[in-house]
This record gives structure tokens, C-alpha cells and sequence, in this order.
């Protein structure tokens, strides 16, 4: 009988303690110092290339990756500066809402689905929107304490 500790594999049920900080060290999300994460991977709870990171992982062991914005969120894509007509901001906010440059809006994407964007200016007759993931171009540190492995 082996008594080798379990590893993380596609499919596996976790317990752990995540944190995910950006260039500057500023955390994006932690659980250390709260109650640990359980989740299963394969079910979307984390990014892919979060659950890529804890294959192989064995129960007990710590660890930081550094990511690099094309291993995390990617580049940002300046085509994914757009303006959007005053019409539709107005189809897609609820009424009277008075947007800031900053602001982030959840639009109706053609075809079903959501998709967001950031404010970066409103101009007369439409709004200037980045629909980059507000990650998108840095460098991500992704620190795991893997508690448990079912």
C-alpha cells in the first residue's frame, strides 16, 4: 500500500487557500486568513489557467506562479476600445443611471450571453467603452495552499 498524498487532477474536489495578486503584489482575492476555497476543478469555479497551475499539485503543498498577462487574462487588444451608441448604453442600463468614466456596465451580447466593458469617456451621442478584461496585460501571482484532495 502506497502512501503517496493525493495529486490534483482534472476532475479532483479541493480544499484550499488561493490568492491571486496582481504585478504589485496587491491581492485581486485571497482566502488565506479567511475560510479556504473547496471547489472542483473542470466546473469553471476558477480561470483554466488558474486550474492548470494545481494539476499535479499534491495535498499539503504551497506554492506561488508567477503568470505572465499572456499565461493570465492576455494582452490587452486595442480593438476592444469601442464606442457604444447613447441608444444602446440606455437599451442596457436601467433608466436614469449616470455613468462615470470608471464605471464598469454588463451589456447584452448578439446572440444571448453577457459581456462587460469600462467606461473611458462619454461623449455626446455615445460612450467610449474598453471591453478588455480589467486583467488583461499584467502580470498575475497565483499563491496555492493545498489543504485537501478528494
Amino acid at each position: 500500500m502506497s502512501n503517496a498524498s493525493p495529486v490534483v487532477t482534472e476532475t479532483a474536489y479541493l480544499t484550499l487557500h488561493y490568492r491571486l495578486a496582481g504585478a504589485d503584489g496587491t491581492d485581486i482575492v485571497t482566502t488565506f486568513g479567511t475560510n479556504p476555497a473547496t471547489l472542483m476543478l473542470g466546473q469553471g469555479q476558477l480561470a483554466p489557467f488558474l486550474e492548470e497551475r494545481l494539476l499535479g499539485m499534491t495535498e499539503g503543498e504551497h506554492k506561488t506562479f508567477t503568470l505572465t498577462a499572456q499565461e493570465a487574462f492576455g494582452e490587452r487588444n486595442p480593438e476592444l476600445i469601442q464606442l457604444v451608441s447613447k441608444q444602446t448604453l440606455d437599451d442596457n442600463s436601467v433608466p436614469g443611471a449616470d455613468y462615470k468614466a470608471g464605471d464598469l456596465v454588463d451589456f447584452a451580447a448578439p446572440g444571448g450571453g453577457r459581456f462587460a466593458g469600462m467606461l473611458r469617456e462619454m461623449r455626446d451621442d455615445a460612450a467610449l467603452f474598453d471591453f478588455n478584461h480589467p486583467l488583461a496585460g499584467q502580470h498575475l501571482h497565483f499563491e496555492v495552499k493545498l489543504i485537501s484532495v478528494l
